[in-house]
Parts: structure tokens; sequence; C-alpha cells
């Protein structure tokens, strides 16, 4: 069975094939960098990093480009309410990024370029679009993508003109044509910081969120790729106007295919800043070790809804532990995967229908049981490599099942870095907590004039 992949522009599995034999290009929308990620952001992530794995499992060289969006309304924001520079905060949140992502064993993509590294290409699109027809200037200077003139807009989201159609006197006041028009470059305004402001052709100002994904993925990837992934969220408008955009500028399809996963959900309404119901991954890795919180991810499809709870959590954390407890009774040999093997090769069927990680779970643990059963290095070191294609079960099985699968060493590390921190702001009252939450999960902290240590308790 080949590859085969929900394409959200068709509606339908389609048998994938990349471009170049043996080359897939990916490009996934990544973070705004205004603030530490949630679990939101975790299952984006997670389920694009099992993609570009078992893209690479199944003897394909990858080309993965996930943006970092650097500059934005919120970002501004952010840094005048922090008095702090656009770049500083953004430095601060991207290296916060990548320590949660490095706890989650989420691998780094192949490129992670910033937005602001590529201005210059977002006003070369710009004026394409301009020169086509497709783009204006309005009054007040900034720069309105024309949508009506852009034949295939809703393609994606399979929404009509007439069903988007709305907030005309909204439109006037942002000097817009027509209120679906959206901005490909802001004009400055007087308040905003040096730091968030280039000069351009069309004036002093900085581009709209949407032309910095166009601008990056054609940059990297070229102007026509395999695959185009992100949140549902993203589907519209971020992800229909990528593609007006890109394909207006440039007259061919964007991307082939287009993947979205599915939302996170909370007391079945799905996770929201705005509504306040959100988690921060730094929140679930004080109580839940890594890898729980990425198994709690994997075992869902990628696109239907998860609902996230303790009680969700604490369940993934049972399962991972049987699997950890199968790789105890015998150390793993060392194995090359045999797609011929019935086990490895249901799993394989299950991953090649739309990247199914629940039955590809479910073989997972069959195998623990045959291990379990027969005691055999060989099956052991096959659960393990089977599992390492979805980024779990690497760990020392002692040390997850010791620690009662409670911390890993990256959550462990980041707890006693946010006790520093705290000790250095002098609240000694969270210093204490952390120490005592700590010790309640069966780890001792350590300290010295050179540092603080820890190690489970026997």
């Amino acid at each position: 069975m080949s590859l085969r992949i929900y394409n959200t522009l068709t509606r339908a599995l389609e048998d994938f094939s990349p471009l170049e034999p043996g080359q897939v290009r990916m490009y996934v929308c990544g973070m705004t960098v205004y603030d530490l990620c949630h679990v939101g952001h975790a299952r984006a992530n997670i389920a694009f990093d099992v993609v570009q794995r078992w893209l690479k499992a199944s003897g394909l060289k990858v080309s993965f480009v996930r943006n970092i969006t650097d500059i934005d309304d919120k970002i501004i924001r952010r840094a005048v309410e922090n008095r702090e520079t656009v770049r500083s905060l953004t430095d601060r949140m991207i290296a916060e990024m990548y320590r949660d992502f490095d706890a989650l064993h989420i691998e780094r993509p192949t490129h992670d370029p910033r937005a602001t590294d590529y201005v210059p290409q977002m006003l070369d699109i710009v004026r394409k679009l301009e020169g086509k027809g497709l783009a204006y200037r309005a009054e007040g200077g900034d720069v309105n993508y024309a949508v009506r003139r852009f034949p295939g807009y809703g393609k994606l989201s399979g929404k009509s003109l007439d069903e988007l159609h709305a907030g005309e006197r909204v439109a006037v006041l942002e000097g817009k044509e027509d209120p679906l028009d959206f901005v490909l470059w802001k004009a400055a305004k007087p308040a905003e910081p040096a730091d968030a402001i280039w000069d351009s052709g069309y004036g002093r100002g900085r581009p709209g969120w949407h032309i910095e994904c166009s601008a990056m993925a054609c940059a990297l990837l070229g102007e026509t790729f395999d695959i185009h992934g992100g949140g549902a969220d993203l589907q519209f408008p971020h992800h229909e106007n990528e593609i007006a955009q890109s394909e207006g500028a440039n007259g061919v399809p964007l991307a082939r295919v287009w993947m979205h996963n599915g939302f996170v959900n909370i007391d079945n309404e799905k996770m929201s800043k705005s509504l306040g119901n959100f988690f921060t991954i730094r929140e679930v890795l004080q109580k839940f070790d890594a890898e729980t919180l990425r198994f709690f991810v994997v075992r869902a499809h990628y696109r239907s809804p998860l609902n996230y709870s303790d009680v969700h959590l604490d369940d993934a954390r049972g399962s991972l532990k049987r699997l950890y407890t199968a790789l105890d009774l015998v150390a793993p040999a060392p194995v090359a995967i045999d797609w011929n093997d019935p086990h490895a090769a249901r799993f394989q069927a299950a991953m090649d229908n739309d990247f199914g990680t629940p039955d590809a779970v479910a073989v997972l643990f069959e195998l623990a049981a045959d291990v379990n059963r027969t005691r055999s290095a060989q099956r052991a070191g096959l659960l393990k490599a089977l599992g390492a294609t979805l980024g779990i079960l690497q760990g020392d099985p002692k040390a997850f099942l010791r620690a009662g699968a409670v911390l890993d060493e990256a959550t462990i590390q980041q707890r006693i870095d946010a006790r520093a921190s705290a000790k250095k702001a002098r609240d000694f009252a969270e210093a204490d907590r952390i120490r005592k939450e700590l010790l309640e999960q069966g780890i001792v902290l350590k300290d010295s004039p050179t540092g603080t240590t820890w190690e489970a308790k026997s």
C-alpha cells in the first residue's frame, strides 16, 4: 500500500507521490512568538513532527520548513507592554519555544526562517500582485489584496464570496474596496517601535501576516511544493489568503496537498486564549512528563478533535508505562525494521493510511504483548524501532518506571530552571513549592555552590 493523505483542498484521500522522486518539500505554519506555547501548539507541532518522521522512515528525503512569525500586531503590543524591543521579546520567546519543543522530542526542521529576514521577498510579491491588478494602495498607506479579482478565492475553505461577505462599514473605515480584502503591507503608525518598521516603495511600514508565509515558503521550497500543513484554525483565512497571494503572483499552485490537524478541546469546547481555557506546555509539564504529553497527542489521529484533561493524560501515562514495562523486561536488541514482519507490516499499513497513529499504536501494544510472552530481545528491538517513528519509547525503561512515569530528564531540568529563576527573584515560596513537587514525584534535588543536581529516589 502506498502512502495516502487526506487533502483538505480536494476533501479526499489521495495517493501521495512527491513532485521530485524521493524528495518531499513540506511547509508548516509555525509560532507567532510573543508568549509561551500552549497545548494547541504542542498538538500541531507533534502532529507534523510525526508526519516528517514517517516520510523519512518511508525512505524519503524531507526538506521541512517551519516558519517563525516574529513581527505582527500581537508581538508589537506585547513588546510595548513589556517596555522591551521587538527583537528582545522574540529572541526570548523563540528560546522558550525550543525549550518546550525539545522536551517534547519535536525534531528541528530543516529550516526555521524568521519572517523579519524575508521582508524583501514579501515586497517582491506585493509588487507582482500590484502589477497584475490584484493589489491596490489604500488612502492610509496600506496595500491591500483585492479578493474578488482572484477567481479561485474560497477553494480551500469551500466558502463562496457571498458566504464570506460581511462588514462593509468596517471596510470603508479601513480604506478597503471590499470587506473581504486583506492587508499585504501595513503603513507605519506613529506609536510603533522603530524595530517594527521597514522602508519600502510603499512607504514606511511592515508586512501583513499572510504575506509572510507566502514569501518564506516560496523562497525556500519553490513556487510549488508538496505539502502545506497547519492547524484547522489556519485554513481560513490564513491559508486561503496564502493561496490567493502566491498563486495570484506566480500563476501556479502553491501546494499540492494541504493538511490540517484538529482542534484541542477542553470540556468539549475549543481551547482558546480568548476563552481563557488554555494551558501552556510549561504548565502541563509541571504535572506530567513530556513523553506522556507527546503520547497523549500521538495516539489520537491528527485530524480528529483532541479532548484534553488530566484524566486523559493519566490514562496516557498508564498506557505508556505498559509499553515501557515490556522494554524493561528484556533489553531491546538494535534492529533495522523489517517491513515484512507481520507487526511492522500492520504498523506501516496504519501509517500509510493518512498517518493513522491510533491503529499504529494498537500494533505497538500487540508487539509489547508478544515481547512479554516470548522474552525476545529482537521483538523488543522492533517495538523500540517502531516507537522511534512516532518519537516515543526512546528513553531508559528503568528510569521511566522508577520515576513513576512522571518526569523525564528534560522536564526535570525545566523545573530546576524554574526553581532557580524563582530563587533569583527572591520568590522562595515558589522555589520551595517546586522542590516539594519534585520530591513528591520521586526526584530529590541537591544544591551546591556549582548548581543543582538531582537523583531519583530508589
